[in-house]
Parts: structure tokens; sequence; C-alpha cells
């Protein structure tokens, strides 16, 4: 049995940033992860056979997007 879950981000004040995430975190996505980026919104699919593989893939990408993002405006800061 597959199990499927979506992560959606969707911001109108934070596309660019929402891009950023996306695109930093997509060369870590495995064979059965999908992003899709649109305008104002990043979506990734998770599918596996289990459950739990699914809650750690998705633990792993939302802490990874912290990073990304405090990375994102500590270098805004720095070229102020």
């Amino acid at each position: 049995m597959k199990v499927t879950g979506k992560l959606i981000f969707k911001s109108e004040d934070a596309s660019e940033l929402i891009d950023i995430i996306a695109r930093s975190l997509a060369p870590d996505n495995l064979s059965n992860n999908i992003t899709v980026i649109g305008e104002n919104t990043t979506s990734i699919t998770f599918t596996s056979d289990k459950i739990g593989t699914i809650l750690s893939s998705v633990d792993d990408y939302l802490m990874n997007a912290v990073i990304v993002e405090k990375l994102s405006y500590t270098l805004k800061d720095i070229k102020k």
C-alpha cells in the first residue's frame, strides 16, 4: 500500500521566499517526492510504503525549510 502526504505553501507576500525554499530543497528530494513550484504557491508530495517514512520526510523537509528561511533573512541583512 502506498501512503501519500502533501505540503502546500501559499503566500502572496512571501512568494520569493517560498520559491527559494523549494528550489534549495529540491535536490534532496527522493525519487518518490514531487515538488511543484507555481506563482505564490509551492507544493511537495511525499509517497512511501510506510507512514513513518512520510512523517520523517515531512519533518526533515520542514526543518530544512526553517534553516533556508533563516539563512535567506540573514543574507538579506548582510546585503544592506
